[in-house]
C-alpha cells in the first residue's frame, strides 16, 4: 500500500514540477481518485488536459473530480469496476475523448450526451444491454461510439451517418 502511495505523489509531484498537462495514475492500485491529489494539484487543475486512471480498481468518481478537472480533453477510465459517471460528467464542456471500456457499466451513461465537444466514447466491453442511438446522433461532435463485447443489440440500418458505432 504504502508503495502504491508513493508512486501516486510521485507522479503528481512530477507533473507539477515539470508543467506537464497530463496526468497518469494508471496501474496505481486505486480504488478512488486520492483527496490529497486535489490538495496537491490546486494550483493547477486547470492546466490539465488529459488524465489517465486506467488499469486500478476504481469504484466509484466523486462529482469533485469533474468540478475540479474542468478543462479535461482526454479521459482514460478503462479497466476500473465501474458501474456508473457522476451526474457532473455532463457538465465538461472540453471533453473529447473517454475511454470508460472495461468496467461494470450496464447502462449507457446519459449525461455523455449532455458533452457537445466529445468526438470519441470507448465503452467497450462493458454490460450495456441498450444504446440511445437517435440521442447520440443529436451530439453534434461524436464520431465513434465503440460499444465491442457488450451484450447489446444494434439495428445497423438506423443508425444516422455522421458518427461510426464500433460493435
Amino acid at each position: 500500500m504504502a508503495e502504491a502511495v508513493a508512486k501516486v505523489a510521485r507522479r503528481v509531484n512530477a507533473t507539477m514540477e515539470d508543467g506537464r498537462d497530463s496526468l497518469d495514475l494508471s496501474d496505481c492500485e486505486l480504488v478512488s481518485f486520492p483527496d490529497g491529489v486535489f490538495r496537491m494539484m490546486r494550483s493547477c487543475t486547470h492546466t490539465i488536459h488529459t488524465i489517465s486512471l486506467a488499469n486500478n480498481h476504481i469504484k466509484a468518481l466523486s462529482s469533485k473530480f469533474f468540478l475540479t478537472f474542468t478543462q479535461l480533453r482526454e479521459l482514460d477510465l478503462q479497466g476500473n469496476v465501474l458501474t456508473k459517471l457522476p451526474e457532473a460528467v455532463g457538465d465538461m464542456q472540453h471533453l473529447v475523448n473517454i475511454n470508460i471500456s472495461k468496467n461494470k457499466l450496464t447502462v449507457f451513461p446519459e449525461r455523455l450526451m449532455d458533452v457537445r465537444s466529445l468526438e470519441h466514447i470507448s465503452l467497450e466491453g462493458n454490460d450495456i444491454t441498450d444504446l440511445p442511438v437517435e440521442k447520440l446522433s443529436l451530439m453534434p461532435s461524436l464520431k465513434t461510439v465503440d460499444v465491442r463485447c457488450n451484450p447489446l443489440v444494434v439495428d445497423s440500418s438506423s443508425l444516422p451517418h455522421q458518427f461510426t458505432i464500433l460493435t
